[in-house]
């Protein structure tokens, strides 16, 4: 599903009690993260809830990234489905070129969910930029280490 396909779903839904719903029935639906990835190495720092997210390449050419995430929190597993729509199966350029903050904002993501979900979600954001990252050879100051397991290069 492409943002404009979801952003038409979220806006023919209406209420957000039934935007809520959604959003759990699509986390509902991700396929389920193998227990050895539970794992600290995996875990997204900044998160009220439980949340893991790991990696994996595909050489290509081009080279793409291919995400997997879990929560132990119903919402924030609908969030990290909406950013593997996003973001996986794309390539590193077009990861860290995806205006995720405004895609976020198009869905009303932003106006409607609590602080501490909105920078859990942040955090799982810059996680998948800071792999996207190092698969392309940048780095940032505040980047996390990912093990070698995950790391997408």
């Amino acid at each position: 599903m492409q943002l404009a396909e979801l952003a038409d779903t979220f806006e023919m839904l209406g209420e957000w009690e039934e935007r809520y719903r959604y959003l759990i029935e699509l986390g509902r639906k991700l396929p389920p993260l193998p227990a050895a990835e539970h794992n600290e190495a995996n875990q997204v720092r900044g998160c009220m809830s439980q949340v893991w997210l790991s990696a994996r390449s595909e050489p290509g050419p081009p080279l793409t990234l291919h995400f997997e995430g879990d929560s132990d929190a119903h919402i924030v597993k609908g969030l990290i489905a909406v950013l593997l729509m996003l973001c996986s199966g794309r390539t590193p350029r077009e990861i860290l070129d995806t205006d995720i903050g405004g895609a976020f904002a198009r869905l009303g993501l932003d106006s409607h969910l609590s602080m501490n979900r909105r920078n859990g979600f942040y955090a799982m954001v810059e996680r998948i930029k800071n792999m996207a990252a190092q698969a392309v050879g940048e780095t940032s100051p505040n980047m996390e280490k990912v093990d070698d397991r995950q790391q997408p290069a």
